[in-house]
């Protein structure tokens, strides 16, 4: 199948039982689902706008397992952009995602310009919390990617997530929001612009 170039694709990376997989389907579906079914690869499309015309956001969402290492490079290889997700309550998920890092560095080569997002998932459990905010900003600061926190369960900086990714992208503008399909917010604070109003 041909490459099409109008596809913008964001890779999913981190160990098994993170949330990968409920992070994509929030974002694509709206749903959740509470029991953990191991993911091989999965690949899942949303249309977005992308310098003014319409592209597919193309989502991999890759094996937690390390048995695939041949996937992993060419998932790396034809990414434009990555998001790497931890747990909040298991550091060694977190550990996990180095090597991972390292290989796109490795691959990709001058990662300054891709977008990279760290992300810690599940903040919505705060019993079980091994990764406090401020150690995933400290790793994010050292790889010099971004970083935020979410939680696929209550739909927390989910959409945000997505959305921050895209704004990284600085080779092209990609957004969410397909041009001239402005919501009833932005319309509203468009005609408001200039104007004063009394509260």
């Amino acid at each position: 199948m041909p490459e099409q170039s109008n596809d913008y694709r964001v890779v999913v990376f981190g160990a098994g039982g993170v949330g990968k997989s409920s992070l994509v389907l929030r974002f694509v579906k709206g749903t959740f689902r509470e029991s953990y079914i191991p993911t091989v690869e999965d690949t899942y499309r949303q249309v977005i706008s992308c310098d003014k015309s319409i592209c597919t956001l193309q989502i991999t969402d890759t094996t937690g397992s390390h048995q695939f290492p041949a996937m992993q490079r060419l998932s790396i290889s034809k990414g434009h952009a990555f998001i790497l997700v931890y747990s909040v309550t298991s550091k060694q998920s977190l550990e996990e995602l180095k090597p991972i890092f390292e290989q796109v560095c490795q691959i990709k080569g001058d990662v300054d310009s891709i977008p990279i997002m760290l992300v810690g998932n599940k903040c919505d459990e705060s019993q079980g919390r091994e990764v406090e905010t401020c150690d995933g900003e400290a790793v994010s600061k050292k790889w010099k990617c971004a970083f935020m926190e979410t939680s696929a369960k209550t739909n927390h900086n989910v959409k945000e997530l997505f959305q921050e990714l895209l704004n990284l992208e600085k080779r092209r503008t990609v957004s969410l929001q397909i041009d001239g399909k402005k919501n009833k917010q932005q319309k509203r604070a468009e005609k408001l612009k200039g104007k004063c109003v009394v509260m």
